[in-house]
């Protein structure tokens, strides 16, 4: 079994890599290095314990904290008779990734489907005078550009939710896809 010094110097490496992670998914990199002390250790930590295992400041520690209880990460706690706050990470790791694919990657795909479908309505309904064709084909692409963002949609869907993965829109967007292919060749 490794020291006491080389258990905490092997668990910071892996706070950094699961911070290296989630950074690369857009979140602040503390947040998964704190979220991963959390999640490794058997009981809760103090505010302060987790500025001491990650060297932060304590503002830093408040911040991230918070943030994580907003994402539903990280839940607080008290011990009775002590009356500091306590913290431990959500250990359900899917419950966690669930809830970002849902709050922010499908609401992003859902705001760029509302723009396509308006921005592909409005050229389709009212298209510049004697450009008809160049309509017709912004209104063509942009409908693909919606069609892959459904399809996005669907099968981030299915995985958040467990469910089945309609494959039609990936059928549709294949061929239409290998229909413009074949078109560009000739």
């Amino acid at each position: 079994m490794a020291t006491k010094a080389e258990e905490r110097k092997l668990l910071h490496e892996v706070a950094d890599a699961i911070g290296a992670l989630i950074e690369f998914w857009g979140f602040k990199r503390v947040m998964g290095r704190l979220w991963t002390i959390l999640y490794l250790q058997d009981e809760p930590l103090t505010a302060a314990e987790l500025c001491e295992r990650l060297e932060i400041s304590t503002g830093a520690a408040s911040m991230t904290l918070a943030e994580l209880e907003r994402w539903g990460v990280v839940k607080r706690s008290r011990k009775p008779g002590d009356r500091r706050e306590y913290f431990e990470a959500e250990t359900d790791i899917w419950k966690m990734v669930s809830r970002v694919l849902r709050e922010r990657e499908l609401q992003q795909i859902d705001r760029a489907l509302d723009v396509l479908e308006r921005a592909r309505r409005m050229i389709s309904e009212s298209p510049p005078p004697g450009d008809g064709a160049r309509a017709k084909l912004l209104a063509e692409r942009i409908g693909r550009l919606a069609d892959l963002a459904r399809l996005g949609r669907t099968f981030l869907t299915a995985v958040v939710d467990h469910a089945r993965v309609d494959l039609g829109p990936l059928v549709r967007f294949a061929r239409d896809a290998a229909l413009a292919a074949g078109v560009r060749k000739k």
